[in-house]
């Protein structure tokens, strides 16, 4: 069992009696301290509310998850204790969080190469059991088992929730309307 693993069952109990989904957990050692991110998100009759995860719910799982970890003292050494909300690049930690998304593409970095790749987005096809089936552009359908993934998140269509990347330096700009800042308008205008 991994570290992340280790703090999930400790931490999920305090985490759903705020009436919240701990989604996972990444632990990232590093030198002079570790870093202990939580992704939470609305539980279950939450999200059915339409309720997402706000600074304040944050703040509260930051406080119990404090000092739930100061009693418990599971971590040796210095460590940050992060808390966030999944945000539009939701990570996706278990085949449950793949399903709920069958369709949308993920960024999938896997533990061991498969077929040449240790890196590929894809769009999620289906989900059975552990093992998770990809649409790959130009390599067609890209099957994964769930204990091969190393990190996933949901990839958004930047252009279709309207924030496309900007156009190539040199290309040419639309022209914009001029404005007479601080003049008077004149009769024609």
């Amino acid at each position: 069992m991994t570290r992340s693993d280790q703090l999930q069952t400790l931490l999920a109990p305090t985490v759903e009696a705020l009436g919240l989904e701990l989604l996972g957990i990444e632990y990232l050692p590093q030198p002079g301290g570790s870093l202990v991110r939580l992704y939470i998100d609305a539980d279950a009759k939450g999200v059915a509310e339409g309720k997402g995860v706000g600074i304040e719910e944050c703040e509260a799982v930051s406080r119990e998850v404090s000092a739930q970890l100061d009693v418990e003292d599971p971590i040796t050494g210095n460590y940050t204790l992060e808390v966030s909300s999944p945000g539009l690049e939701r990570p996706l930690f278990t085949p449950a969080h793949f399903a709920r998304f069958v369709g949308e593409s993920a960024k999938v970095g896997l533990k061991l190469p498969q077929d040449g790749r240790r890196r590929f987005t894809g769009r999620i096809i289906s989900v059975t059991g552990e093992t998770l089936l990809f649409e790959v552009e130009g390599a067609g359908d890209f099957e994964v088992q769930h204990d091969n993934i190393d990190k996933a998140k949901l990839a958004p269509n930047w252009a279709a929730l309207g924030y496309a990347p900007q156009a190539p330096k040199g290309a040419a700009k639309p022209k914009q309307p001029k404005h007479n800042v601080g003049k008077k308008p004149s009769k024609s205008e």
